[in-house]
């Protein structure tokens, strides 16, 4: 049996019509995952502009949709920290805590709203913000500080299989999935709705950079562990799972 063989009858194994009849740890009664990694102890955090204050250039949805390319050239202009603030919260802004803090809606859709992703920022060129490592608290909507490296530029671009544009971004969004945010609900099921709750973020930010005079390009080709190493994390519990740059285009 060949690869594809095997790929097609486990998204039939997984069908909505099972997921019902799988023993999850959620009706085990096992305590629900935290919603946010935490942030290192005595990190440096960064609050960001509260997206209710934010002023966007209107876009109408029909315009962004006709408009939406992926874009591999970049302005060397940076980013205001009110743009960056604003994508992040276009992509994994939370709106509400609900059902007690077992879950979060937020501005992307989630299966079961378990939200696995963490959004890290390779920062190169944004107002206000020092070059370098940052994670998104959306909780919190701040951004924490993990690291600087001047040679993490070149360090993406090696990660991302020599694709230079991801380096010359204003800064490059890097997403690590945490699995079992989701398999405490979905247990095996979770594979599938997790790629697809991948998609819906990074759709969000490809049209929120319409509205801002940016671009994005969506990156699944990666070496997965030198990308895991660069961002910190250990590639098991958590690993990378998709990397968009940005940056100005007109």
């Amino acid at each position: 049996m060949d690869s594809i063989e095997i790929g097609r009858r486990l998204l039939k194994a997984t069908s909505w019509a099972r997921a019902h009849e799988i023993e999850t740890d959620q009706k085990r009664g096992v305590p629900h995952p935290p919603l946010q990694k935490p942030a290192p102890e005595g990190a440096p955090r960064v609050p960001l502009p509260d997206p209710k204050t934010i002023v966007v250039p209107p876009v109408a949805v029909a315009e962004a949709i006709a408009a939406r390319r992926s874009h591999r050239r970049f302005k060397p202009d940076p980013l205001s920290l009110e743009e960056l603030a604003f994508l992040l919260w276009a992509t994994q802004g939370v709106q509400r805590v609900v059902r007690d803090g077992v879950a979060t809606l937020r501005t992307v859709p989630s299966a079961g709203a378990r939200h696995p992703f963490e959004t890290y920022l390779v920062v190169n060129r944004v107002t206000g913000l020092e070059a370098g490592l940052y994670r998104y608290l959306p909780l919190d909507h701040a951004l924490v500080f993990l690291r600087s490296d001047p040679a993490f530029p070149a360090k993406v671009v090696e990660g991302c299989l020599g694709q230079e544009f991801v380096g010359q971004g204003a800064v490059v969004f890097a997403w690590t999935v945490i699995p079992y945010r989701t398999e405490w609900r979905y247990s095996t099921f979770s594979h599938k709705v997790i790629a697809m709750d991948a998609g819906h973020l990074c759709q969000n930010l490809y049209l929120a950079c319409e509205a801002i005079g940016a671009g994005t390009c969506a990156i699944g080709a990666y070496h997965q562990e030198k990308m895991d190493a660069l961002l910190g994390v250990d590639g098991v519990d958590e690993f990378t799972i998709y990397l968009a740059p940005v940056g100005k285009v007109r």
